[in-house]
């Protein structure tokens, strides 16, 4: 299901686009994901049928904690409540357990009631509040232990 992405993906502005609420939200463009980060993967989850449903950008480890860090999960807005969303975030896990790391990190912008809700629902735990790091942004820091 993930696999990495490089910015070339077929698809992937289509895929940002499908999430206007997201992007006014925080207040980024699309077009500042790539390239990714140092420290940072980019991968790409498609459904059965080899449609793009889903970009997540993981950082490997936090400078601070030393957990790796979901920095942005964007799935097609299109595909909303189909289960996609579960599946990545689950996936994203795997990968990190199998690689030996024991929890996964991430924080929301707060004024995104919707995603803090999602990360709730699959099992992440807010730990800190504080602002992120470029835009210094009010955000809730979460952690699910692997």
């Amino acid at each position: 299901m993930l696999t990495a992405a490089d910015g070339s993906e077929d698809g992937l502005g289509d895929l940002f686009a499908s999430q206007p609420d997201y992007w006014e939200l925080s207040g980024d463009s699309a077009g500042e994901l790539f390239p990714v980060a140092e420290g940072c993967e980019a991968v790409v989850a498609h459904d059965a049928g080899g449609r793009l449903v889903a970009f997540a950008e993981l950082l490997k480890a936090h400078p601070v904690s030393g957990h790796p860090w979901i920095g942005l999960l964007v799935v097609d807005g299109r595909l909303r409540g189909r289960g996609y969303g579960r599946a990545v975030a689950a996936a994203v896990e795997e990968r990190f357990r199998i690689a030996g790391r024991t929890a996964v990190e991430l924080a929301v912008l707060e004024n995104n009631p919707g995603a803090v809700a999602f990360w709730e629902s699959v099992g992440y735990v807010e730990f800190d509040r504080r602002p992120d790091v470029d835009r210094h942004r009010p955000c809730i820091v979460m952690r699910k232990a692997l």
